[in-house]
């Protein structure tokens, strides 16, 4: 059996659970009616993810600081200038004043800067990497959770039409006991089936609606305005994949194993760094003096500048205690184990999923041979046969609740087979949903 879910005839139920009047045997159950509804496609929605959801737009902001890092790390030790002034403050022995300026500056020794800049840049790089992997596993919640509320609306349709099969066979049971064709235990006992199904149907209705509150957190919009309604099909599913295949795809295509290469990346240029940073920097320096003249009849001594220029050397005593380097070189160490146990760790996840998938594949192929079909008549047979006084009542109830069982199941199947692609997929590294 192939189904295409969400055609006009489901549309037209699930509509009339939001906005019309469950009439109950004993009273009305109204529905509520705050929402305007609007369809919401599988492409328009993930569309809609990619470009409003707020928790990914703040992950790709990280994408511009980490570009703003590079520019911070290619700034050079700014120049000091320094004024003085001077007065030897006698007066009386006319011992003059004078005025300094100096000019200092650090020049960086084993390529400090280029070693920052190829750290910034290496580390921006494993940022995008890191910001295409949280894509890659946001578009697979959210594909999900788009999914679940396909599902949770067959269900409500499951529950729906079980409620108006039930409501019309109590009305029926209400005639034949006033005609005297059964006693009243039986059409109470109908009435009293038509009530429990219908607090059924008000339970799947909460749980679809909460699948669309948690499809507006996707979208990054409010729901005080609309409703969205996601409608697709479960038919594209079903794919011939070949395990070597998606291996190989995975180790060339997954974002996490490109961070933990970059990563092995980034170790070494901090490697590199730390080892710049233990050669001195040079200090330069170049003063320029001015003393007023002196007028004293013991030492006259006319005015004069001086300029000196010279080069300051600091003591690396902490070149003795190498922590950083050594920190460095086993984080080098550290990101190469990792990076070769991802790569084990994504091999076993997607041969875990591709054998899930191929289970569920064949689980689905087992609904199809006519299951629910068979399902369907006898509960029909059943009904038909109570009608005409061949049955009791409570054969045609277990046909019942096996049929919505099996429809149930059935729906849940599709679900679990559509979401282990999802997954398969996901580790993978591509992507070709389409509902």
């Amino acid at each position: 059996m192939k189904l295409r879910i969400l055609d006009i005839r489901t549309l037209t139920i699930a509509s009339s659970l939001m906005v019309g009047c469950l009439a109950a045997p004993t009273g009305q159950a109204q529905a509520d009616t705050n929402f305007p509804k609007k369809i919401l496609r599988f492409s328009e929605y993930i569309k809609n993810v990619t470009e409003n959801n707020y928790a990914y737009v703040a992950e790709k902001l990280n994408i511009p600081i980490s570009d703003a890092a590079i520019l911070t790390a290619g700034i050079r030790p700014d120049p000091e200038i320094g004024m003085g002034y001077f007065d030897n403050n006698q007066r009386r022995l006319n011992m003059g004043n004078g005025f300094t300026a100096d000019l200092s500056w650090t020049l960086e020794l084993g390529g400090k800067r280029k070693a920052r800049l190829d750290l910034a840049r290496n580390e921006a790089l494993l940022t995008r990497y890191l910001v295409e992997d949280y894509f890659r596993n946001l578009r697979a919640e959210a594909t999900l959770i788009f999914l679940q509320s396909l599902q949770s609306r067959l269900t409500l349709e499951v529950r729906y039409n079980s409620y108006l099969t039930m409501k019309r066979l109590a009305e029926t049971d209400s005639l034949r006991f006033r005609l005297g064709a059964i006693n009243e235990l039986d059409a109470r006992q109908s009435r009293l089936e038509a009530g429990a199904i219908l607090n059924e149907v008000f339970q799947a209705q909460a749980d679809w609606k909460a699948l669309l509150s948690q499809l507006a957190v996707f979208l990054g919009r409010p729901q005080s305005d609309t409703l969205w309604v996601p409608v697709g099909s479960f038919d594209a599913f079903d794919r011939r994949l070949n395990l070597p295949d998606l291996l190989t795809t995975a180790l060339n295509q997954r974002a996490d194993l490109k961070a933990a290469l970059q990563n092995k990346t980034v170790a070494e240029k901090y490697l590199r760094l730390a080892r710049a940073n233990r050669i001195p920097d040079l200090g330069l320096n170049l003063s320029n003096t001015y003393a007023s003249y002196t007028r004293n009849i013991i030492a006259p001594t006319p005015s004069f500048h001086q300029v000196a220029a010279g080069v300051t050397v600091p003591l690396k005593f902490s070149n003795n205690r190498p922590g950083e380097v050594k920190a460095a070189y086993f984080s080098t160490r550290q990101a190469d184990a990792l990076y070769h146990q991802a790569e084990v760790e994504i091999q076993s996840e997607v041969t875990q999923a591709y054998f899930q998938y191929q289970a569920l594949q064949k689980q689905v192929q087992q609904f199809n041979t006519g299951l629910l079909a068979e399902a369907k008549a006898i509960l029909d047979g059943k009904i038909y046969s109570y009608q005409r006084g061949e049955t009791n009542l409570l054969e045609v109830l277990n046909a019942q609740r096996t049929y919505n069982e099996l429809q149930i199941t059935y729906y849940q199947t599709l679900y679990d087979f559509a979401a282990a692609l999802v997954d398969l997929e996901r580790k993978a590294g591509y992507w070709d949903i389409v509902l």
